[in-house]
């Protein structure tokens, strides 16, 4: 998994489904609307899409709720080429910090996100099996905070796990974070200023 270009792997995915004659279904794991928006645009394009907002980490409970709606107002906001549908978790903060007992004092970025982003991706290979996708991914690759590699590492081990095909991918390529940003401010989403998890929002405050 050394030096791979994650856009290229994904441009060839894309260039084979256009010899097809069949629109795939793809499981999309969602953190946040803004996140969202552009991975939306662009992946809407090439397939029906199952968006899982299954974000267990996120604190407060009420922070949880309002990045669904915002993501749930977007879907109906924005217009796609193919059916896009969104499925919205229960929330179970437990299940996050039962995963990340002993790692509370990780640095950003390190092996308690790691975790979290295979608690996450876990979910979505599991939906994306219980709904017959035929692929499975998450926005989360396009933040410049998240490592890439990483996600599609898990997303890979869980390929064989599910038997469900990852969509190799680094949204932040292509100027996808850029133009993120771009549709968060034409519809007018609420940007939140921490990744989600009580730790990243201390870490956060104490920058």
């Amino acid at each position: 998994m050394n030096n791979i270009n994650y856009q290229k792997e994904l441009d060839k995915t894309i260039e084979q489904l256009n010899t097809q004659n069949y629109i795939p279904t793809l499981l999309l794991h969602s953190c946040c609307a803004p996140c969202s928006s552009y991975v939306l645009e662009y992946l809407s394009e090439y397939f029906n899409i199952i968006v899982l907002y299954y974000n267990p980490n996120i604190s407060p409970e009420s922070e949880y709720a309002y990045r669904v709606e915002e993501l749930q107002r977007l879907i109906k906001e924005m217009h796609f080429k193919n059916n896009v549908r969104c499925i919205v978790a229960d929330y179970h903060p437990e299940v996050f910090y039962n995963a990340v007992k002993g790692y509370e004092n990780e640095p950003e970025g390190g092996d308690r996100c790691t975790i979290c982003y295979r608690l996450r991706l876990e979910e979505a290979a599991a939906y994306a099996k219980k709904y017959n996708a035929d692929y499975f991914t998450t926005t989360l690759s396009i933040s410049p905070m998240k490592n890439a590699k990483k996600l599609n590492s898990i997303g890979l081990e869980l390929e064989e796990k599910y038997d469900v095909k990852y969509l190799l991918s680094d949204f932040k390529k292509k100027n996808g974070y850029k133009r993120s940003i771009e549709l968060s401010k034409e519809h007018h989403l609420y940007r939140q200023n921490y990744c989600g998890c009580v730790f990243s929002k201390t870490n956060n405050d104490n920058m």
